[in-house]
């Protein structure tokens, strides 16, 4: 893996991360919670998409997300 990339679709209110290309993408999977996992073709999770993601007005208006990075 090289990046973790992410994307959030402020007018469709969704969240996508991935965590390997995202032309890999063959199949997806609804988890029931608002979560839709992207597989590959071998069936591996590389990415998943929030839906109806909502942050707070402020963050909305300055275009930041609440993400915090931890490295072990």
């Amino acid at each position: 893996m090289d990046k973790i990339v992410i994307n959030w679709d402020t007018e469709g209110n969704t969240l996508n991360v991935w965590f390997d290309d995202p032309h890999k993408e063959h199949s997806c999977q609804e988890t029931g919670d608002e979560i839709v996992l992207s597989k590959d073709i071998d069936g591996r999770v590389i990415g998943f998409e929030k839906l109806n993601f909502c942050v707070s007005q402020e963050q909305q208006t300055s275009r930041r997300l609440p993400v915090e990075v931890m490295v072990a």
